[in-house]
């Protein structure tokens, strides 16, 4: 493992909590509320967040995850997803290259399920979204975006790191 993908790992590692902590922290009367993933209510974009690590495995290792193919509705999302991560986790602690992708996608729906719910934001570590926004900003070029990320928008003044990726990444923050 290098340095680079060392430090990479032990970041992931805290978007994983962070991210495992607001799965944990849905009820069940909040999986109809709107997101600011503008196409997803939030047990849609729970399942999504459930099954990422394990998309996220697929595609680091060569394949080709369908990110369509979420269900509306996944059973025990916490369970899934921490059992993805544990997998995922085991991934990158044997690989050289860094996870920054994967730092972004959890920091930028880390905070689309806490502000969806009403779960605290200050709480979220700021590196995590510091690194994301670092990868973001120079891997998601407007011709990249495709479906899956709308239009850059400009973050208020005074905006929080994970804020300004939420902005970055198309949502709008308010």
């Amino acid at each position: 493992m290098t340095e680079s993908n060392s430090e990479s790992v032990r970041v992931l590692e805290k978007g994983i909590e962070q991210a495992h902590a607001a799965l944990l922290a849905v009820r069940e009367d909040q999986l109809t509320l709107p997101t600011p993933c503008e196409q997803w209510d939030v047990g849609q974009l729970v399942a999504h967040l459930a099954l990422d690590p394990a998309n996220m495995l697929d595609m680091a290792t060569g394949g080709a995850p369908d990110w369509s193919a979420t269900p509306d509705r996944v059973e025990d999302p916490a369970g899934t997803f921490r059992a993805g991560s544990d997998a995922l986790l085991a991934h990158w602690r044997e690989s050289e290259e860094s996870a920054d992708w994967q730092i972004a996608e959890l920091a930028v729906h880390t905070w689309d399920v806490a502000t969806a719910t009403g779960q605290p934001t200050e709480s979220l570590d700021p590196e995590v979204a510091e690194r994301g926004l670092a990868f973001m900003s120079g891997a998601l070029k407007p011709e990249l975006r495709g479906n899956a990320f709308g239009p850059e928008r400009t973050a208020p003044e005074g905006a929080s790191v994970y804020e300004r990726i939420a902005a970055f990444s198309g949502r709008v923050v308010r």
